[in-house]
């Protein structure tokens, strides 16, 4: 079956850990010499083995390590992020939230929030959020493929407050903005007297599959305030990338990967 010997090259390349050559694939799967060529070429074109920059070499592809990485469950996810969370929510004094993309839509999954019982916060829930309106979903937008920000660009925007970009042109530029400063801002686009921050979680070169953020009331996440958690946000998110990306690389499921 074809699809057995796609599998078979992908688990060669897998269990060897390191870069391999197209001849060492044909050893190593035991598949004749053409068959084995143009299944290394199917699998490079759509990504799911990638060739050593300069060699003739394989290696398991970027979009099979993202493909991973969306079937870790919320469960291992929530875990693995939870620690750096709860210091942030202990240090900020307000929540912080974890959301990540699938089905073409953000969801935060997981909230941490701060120790001091006489201290008030806002907490975003848990759910869908739009793409249009919401610094986790703009954050991870912002930084998707071209032809996936033209389909929000382009899609309907539903108005939440007076506060909603709801024209194309408006949001195109946010994008831009938002790669710029390495975060996004959400100022009561949702909800009135509410503003949230969050930065992108980069795992590897998978592109952005999740993003770190925090909510508070409008009265304290002034511009000052908001750019200061932006930048603290964008620490936060290399220190979950990396424990994602260490959990990862240990889980039966992506190991070798």
């Amino acid at each position: 079956m074809h699809l057995d010997r796609m599998i078979s090259v992908l688990e060669a390349v897998a269990v060897a850990g390191r870069p391999l050559s197209a001849s060492e694939l044909q050893q190593a799967t035991g598949l004749p010499r053409p068959t084995c060529y143009r299944l290394l070429q199917t699998l490079a074109e759509h990504r799911l083995l990638d060739l050593v920059d300069g060699e003739s070499r394989y290696l398991i592809g970027d979009r099979l390590k993202r493909l991973a990485m969306l079937g870790q469950t919320d469960i291992d996810v929530c875990s693995t992020a939870a620690p750096t969370m709860k210091q942030a929510a202990i240090e900020f004094g307000e929540a912080v939230f974890l959301s990540r993309f699938r089905n073409k839509g953000v969801e935060i999954i997981h909230v941490e929030t701060p120790e001091d019982p006489t201290r008030s916060f806002t907490h975003p829930g848990l759910g869908f959020r739009p793409m249009h309106a919401c610094s986790c979903s703009k954050v991870i937008a912002a930084f998707a493929e071209e032809a996936f920000k033209e389909e929000i660009i382009n899609g309907p925007m539903r108005l939440y407050t007076q506060h909603t970009k709801q024209d194309g042109d408006d949001l195109r530029r946010e994008f831009g903005a938002i790669q710029m400063a390495g975060y996004a801002e959400c100022v009561e686009e949702i909800e009135i007297g509410v503003s949230s921050v969050a930065a992108p979680i980069r795992v590897g070169n998978i592109g952005v599959t999740f993003s770190i953020g925090a909510t508070g009331p409008v009265r304290r996440f002034t511009n000052e305030r908001r750019a200061e958690i932006g930048t603290d946000l964008k620490q936060l998110a290399n220190k979950v990338a990396a424990a994602l990306q260490l959990y990862a690389a240990s889980s039966p499921q992506t190991a070798g990967l």
